[in-house]
């Protein structure tokens, strides 16, 4: 059956604790059911790892080997993928990619040489279906900082992970009787960092400090749109890795599975709310209170600037790499089910696992052209890889590097690839839904050996 700094070290970090000798692992994940406390006597039954959400924060060096063992205490089997890591096939977290499940109640270790040097996560990939109690929608999701040699300058950082808890599939318009239109995924609470606006404890800063934020949206299905009102956010890195020009923006936004890195300076005292611009999604839990020192009073929350996102911004002035040796256009439409049912989605005309595979030969390179002809945005996602964004909605881009990027409705998104890491690759929309509903292919070395793999055996 198969489918799918605060510190300057890891110990007493939510219960992750390197062990003292090599014959062991150096670090342990174990993977459990939890009751999360998201707001007062308001509990969320997930699973999580080592009994905390998000789970421990990873703080490895690159290039520096680390064994890490995880531990299935679920009924269930399980899958850890290293997201954002050029890991190999084998151990990257993927079924398709030919990653062995690890069995309910037992166990497996992983030999690991984390890079690239940047803001990465760790996170379930298992097939949820209809079950949204499964996969990316638990609390099965922590961040891998990969330190490189230049740790930047900043007096305090702040990792926030957002999320959606509750979730319901519903009529995409929330439309009522004789509503006619597919499901999605709706959500009735939310957090960052595993607790609801009001409920944790307040970021607490000091006037004319420089914050680092490192923020993920570990949404299964939603995109957030973050502000914290009076300030701007410097952003430096998309997906962890440094952009060539960095821009002071008033929002960030990010789809499901995107990290921003981003430098805030602390110059307007008060008490202020960081949290999603929706605000049927604030009062529901997604924001945190950030507070400077000595100030009083309740948390005020401004209406931001109706800034567009537009990652053409961060990039470089010079145009693209020369010409592709390759060019391959990938076509996402969506598969009508019937009323009131989950749409299917194909690549080319098929769903996974009819999904033809991407063909490519190592040390080349390649225009991939994902062209959304649906109505829903969608966050694409490729393993053991990352690509350089080359033209978004029709806008040139240059010199940013990412592992996720969010395709508009009815637009297209160009990226060059270089061919470096041998081995099948996952691409998919990081939209759960769409995931297991068809959103996949592999991407396969021809002229390299690989695993054997075949189609995705989903576990319902």
């Amino acid at each position: 059956m198969t489918r799918r700094t605060f510190l300057a070290a890891l110990p007493a970090i939510a219960g992750f604790t390197p062990s003292g000798a090599q014959s062991t692992a150096d670090y342990t994940l174990r993977i459990a059911p939890l009751d999360l406390e998201i707001a007062p006597k308001k509990v969320i039954r997930t699973t999580a790892y080592n009994g905390s959400v998000p789970g421990p924060l990873l703080r490895l060096r690159e290039n520096q080997p680390v064994v890490i063992e995880v531990i299935n205490e679920t009924s269930t089997p399980e899958l850890v993928h290293w997201h954002g890591l050029f890991s190999p096939a084998e151990i990257d977290g993927s079924s398709e990619e030919g990653t062995p499940f690890i069995p309910p109640h037992g166990s497996t270790r992983i030999s690991l040489t984390p890079r690239p040097a940047g803001t990465r996560w760790y996170h379930s990939h298992v097939y949820a279906g209809r079950n949204l109690n499964r996969s990316t929608y638990t609390g099965q999701f922590g961040f891998l900082l990969v330190l490189g040699p230049d740790a930047g300058s900043y007096d305090r950082e702040a990792l926030l992970a957002l999320h959606g808890w509750k979730p319901f599939l519903g009529p995409m318009n929330g439309g009522g009787e004789g509503d006619d239109s597919s499901l999605e995924v709706h959500y009735d609470a939310y957090t960052i960092n595993g607790r609801s606006l009001g409920a944790g404890e307040p970021l607490q800063v000091k006037a004319g400090e420089r914050v680092l934020f490192r923020i993920l949206n570990a949404n299964a299905t939603e995109a957030h749109r973050l502000a914290l009102p009076g300030h701007r956010f410097t952003v430096l890195a998309l997906d962890g890795n440094p952009v060539p020009t960095p821009q002071s923006v008033a929002v960030l936004e990010l789809a499901p599975a995107e990290r921003i890195d981003a430098i805030v300076e602390m110059n307007q005292p008060g008490i202020w709310i960081l949290g999603d611009v929706n605000p049927r999604r604030r009062r529901l839990g997604l924001g945190l209170v950030v507070e400077y020192a000595g100030a009083t009073g309740a948390p005020q929350w401004i209406e931001p600037p109706n800034e567009t996102w537009d990652y053409a911004r961060f990039g470089s002035a010079t145009p693209a790499a020369a010409p592709p040796d390759e060019t391959i256009p990938l076509v996402f439409r969506a598969k009508w089910a019937g009323n009131r049912w989950i749409e299917h989605w194909t690549i080319n005309g098929k769903e996974f696992p009819k999904t033809d595979p991407i063909r490519v030969r190592r040390n080349r390179c390649y225009r991939l052209i994902f062209d959304n002809q649906s109505d829903d945005m969608h966050p694409i996602h490729l393993h053991r890889h990352s690509f350089e964004l080359v033209r978004v909605s029709g806008k040139p881009v240059a010199g940013i590097l990412k592992d996720v990027v969010s395709v508009p409705a009815y637009q297209k998104a160009e990226v060059q690839l270089i061919t470096n890491n041998p081995g099948p690759s996952l691409l998919h929309c990081h939209m759960q839904l769409h995931m297991d509903f068809g959103f996949m292919a592999l991407l396969e070395y021809t002229d390299s050996p690989a695993p054997g793999m075949g189609g995705r055996n989903h576990l319902r």
